[in-house]
């Protein structure tokens, strides 16, 4: 059974054999946007009830007191509070006198010693050139956006999904949508299907709260057809709001997901003709009830609920768009949805959690991995090398990848490369290009691991998207959900693969240009 690979908190270590953990500095802020950095603050996390009578925080010049209070949990600590407190959902407590170098420096947690008034370290954390409106998280030695979250792995109790592929069946997201009773809340990268407009417009109609969240500069810019969508929805009341500026959080909001009322509908498409409309991709896609619902509930209020987000109406004034080609293509349904049991689900976020989610589902890998992708990165990417390594365990590994003109040349040199690793090591591993019968292209990010855990989501497998996207991602635990999504692998690698010729393929010499041609063409067309 999959179970994700969590980080171990530091404790400290006493005479005895028991570990007692003790406060620690979980983020830093030095560099507010604010003028002459008002608001700066750091953030400790207290194990159980303190009283902070005795300890200091130490800036490299000054040991400033801490206000004499009992506290327990996440603190901040600020030179401004009520500014702190309308930045981060943290309670935050005043000090005077702290003063953080936006160039570097070393913060320290100090406490009296028993019975005097020397005191002693309980942590510190350094830190190097502070990137404005950034915090600095010492767990994960990275600086973050302001108000960037950082959810926990989620995993839910046994339920029942709805399992379904596009092109072959487009009803089931406007059925999904359709259905809604109280809500629908509705996050995408792009949105231009007018179809699935015209539906929230009718749940509006009959008093369901609609609310729409999308990226505000997709590569290639918001489209003029895109415009138009977002435009009718605003004009008939529904909320519609824009993420993502000078400010973001994320360097694109690239989830493709829907909360309706006590179900959460999770894709690999973008609300597009071409996606959630059929007329093209081979996407897959999923319903779920319940507590994974909740999750992506909280998901988008956070979202949706901070400084880089604009209303439509705000967002669109003064601007022009880009046109857009259209999306015509008509395809025979060959799967058909099915309502699976599964022993669970985990919601995984990006880029809160989802690589070490799925790096460690792939580990822990015993039969097989069958992995469809747009693109894949390159050798050093987690994914690869987790994918690389199952093989070289003997995990047979299959990996078909789309060959669609925009990815075709970089993906050939994907497979060309994994099929060299194999043939050279013996190892059982196949790699494919996608000539597709059935559809147009490969837009999925879909694996599936020993045909009962299966990854459904808008997770590209490159850093950029598990490392700078927001990403919304789910696991499906259980032999039913495997089977259906293996079946449809297994055709479409029989039907529409080719194996790319062994030979010198240049991939490794790319190198990080071809790395990072690769993962800006997955955002471009993810």
């Amino acid at each position: 059974m999959f179970a994700p690979v969590l980080p171990v908190p530091a404790v400290a270590t006493a005479s005895a054999a028991v570990a007692t953990p003790h406060p620690k500095i979980v983020a830093v802020y030095p560099n507010p946007v604010a003028d002459e950095d008002a608001g700066e603050f750091v953030v400790v996390s207290f194990p159980r009830r303190t009283n902070l009578s005795g300890w200091r925080i130490s800036d490299g010049e000054n040991a400033v007191e801490l206000p004499n209070e009992t506290v327990s949990g996440r603190i901040a600590f600020s030179t401004a509070p009520n500014l702190t407190e309308n930045l981060t959902s943290l309670r935050a407590l005043p000090i005077a006198g702290l003063s953080l170098a936006n160039s570097g420096e070393t913060v320290v947690l100090r406490r009296n010693g028993a019975g005097d008034r020397r005191t002693a370290t309980v942590d510190s954390v350094a830190y190097a050139d502070a990137p404005e409106g950034e915090r600095w998280r010492p767990n994960g030695s990275e600086w973050r956006p302001l108000g960037a979250t950082e959810r926990p792995i989620v995993r839910t109790d046994a339920a029942t999904v709805r399992a379904f592929v596009l092109p072959d069946d487009p009803t089931v997201p406007v059925e999904t949508l359709r259905s809604a009773d109280d809500r629908i809340l509705l996050a995408g990268y792009s949105f231009t299907s007018r179809r699935v407009a015209r539906t929230l417009v009718a749940a509006a109609n009959r008093g369901v709260a609609v609310r729409v969240l999308v990226d505000d500069a997709p590569v290639g810019g918001i489209s003029r057809r895109e415009a138009a969508v977002l435009d009718a929805l605003a004009e008939r009341g529904i909320s519609v709001e824009v993420i993502g500026g000078e400010r973001a959080r994320y360097a694109f909001h690239h989830a493709k997901y829907a909360v309706v009322d006590d179900r959460a509908m999770v894709l690999t498409e973008n609300w597009k003709p071409s996606g959630t409309g059929g007329r093209s991709n081979r996407g897959w896609g999923v319903v779920v009830r319940g507590a994974a619902a909740a999750e992506l509930a909280e998901v988008f209020e956070a979202d949706a609920g901070w400084r880089d987000t604009r209303s439509w109406e705000a967002f669109r004034r003064g601007r022009s768009f880009a046109p857009a080609a259209p999306a015509n293509g008509s395809y025979p349904g060959r799967f058909e949805p099915r309502v699976v049991s599964v022993e669970s689900v985990t919601v995984l976020t990006a880029p809160d959690n989802a690589e070490r989610g799925i790096v460690s589902l792939l580990r822990s890998a015993n039969e097989s991995i069958l992995v469809q992708q747009m693109t894949v990165g390159g050798p050093r990417q987690p994914f690869v090398r987790a994918t690389l390594a199952a093989a070289r365990r003997g995990v047979e590994v299959r990996v078909l990848l789309s060959g669609a003109w925009y990815a075709r040349e970089n993906n050939r040199k994907v497979v060309r490369w994994l099929n060299e690793r194999a043939d050279a090591e013996g190892l059982p591993l196949k790699a494919k290009l996608v000539e597709p019968r059935g559809y147009e292209k490969i837009h999925a990010k879909g694996v599936v691991v020993d045909e009962r855990h299966v990854v459904v989501g808008s997770l590209n497998w490159n850093n950029h998207s598990a490392r700078e996207n927001r990403e919304v991602a789910v696991i499906l635990h259980g032999t039913e959900a495997g089977a259906y999504y293996a079946e449809v692998f297994r055709a479409d690698w029989k039907a529409g693969g080719r194996r790319v010729p062994v030979g010198l393929c240049g991939f490794v010499a790319v190198g990080v240009a071809g790395a990072v041609w690769l993962a800006r063409r997955e955002v471009a067309f993810g």
